[in-house]
């Protein structure tokens, strides 16, 4: 089964300019847009760094010769993946290009290419737990700040990375092909099954896009990241004998 994979893109760029649309037909998107523009790039950036990051200490440079070993946004940042992530409410960087084979013996190529595929997510997640200790700590030393003009934009802009990088995190493990989460997945199966997703992979793409242009993928996502961040935020709370915030 084949579809010309510009037909998948004409019907993501429909649905972007639909989401266009919708978003700025709103009160307030437009700073809301701007406020979540550092979260984006913070994301993305450690994201696909830490790809880079875990693939060279398994002894693969090939990242760092393509100078993606670094935290330049630009280097790192993919236009339709970025333009996704800010109307589609998921996307991705620009993919770090690894050669398995020259990972070190120590592991298996599969279990070392999850490790990869992992860093990325896990990167997220530590960056999420890392702003809302931040924006915890803000409540319980500085709570007047809060109040301020500045204060306001501070917390929605912390409040935007948290939700971001779980966002991030938590799409990228999906176990469907491109994301990395059919990465990690393939080093838990058997010879057989992991060579009938490889070979099968376009057909996965396919059912990936499907799933989100029907709205399925969202009526997935959306609830983790709601119960994700509410459990960090009570979680830091009770760190700083806070109140839930």
């Amino acid at each position: 089964m084949y579809i010309d994979k510009r037909i998948i893109f004409l019907i993501i760029a429909l649905m972007l300019f639909s989401s266009f649309m919708s978003i700025f037909s709103r009160e307030g998107a437009l700073l809301s847009f701007v406020l979540s523009i550092p979260g984006i790039l913070i994301a993305i950036t450690f994201h696909e760094f830490a790809h880079a990051f875990a693939a060279d200490k398994l002894g693969d440079d090939t990242p760092r010769r393509q100078g993606r070993l670094n935290l330049n946004p630009f280097t790192h940042l993919d236009l339709f993946g970025t333009i996704m992530l800010i109307f589609a409410g998921f996307g991705w960087g620009k993919p770090v290009e690894i050669n398995p084979r020259n990972f070190n013996r120590n592991i298996s190529l599969h279990k070392a290419e999850a490790i990869v595929s992992a860093a990325g997510p896990i990167m997220n997640f530590i960056l999420a737990i890392v702003f809302e200790i931040i924006t915890c700590a803000i409540y319980k030393f500085a709570p007047s700040f809060l109040y301020s003009e500045a204060g306001v934009i501070v917390n929605l802009i912390l409040t935007s990375i948290v939700t971001i990088n779980l966002g991030l995190g938590i799409f990228n493990l999906i176990p469907l092909p491109p994301l990395d989460g059919s990465k990690i997945l393939s080093a838990f199966l058997s010879y057989n099954a992991r060579n009938w997703m490889e070979t099968h992979s376009q057909i996965f793409e396919i059912v990936f896009v499907a799933l989100w242009i029907v709205g399925i993928l969202s009526l997935i996502v959306s609830p983790l990241i709601t119960v994700a961040y509410s459990g960090l935020s009570s979680l830091c709370a009770a760190m700083f004998g806070l109140t839930i915030i």
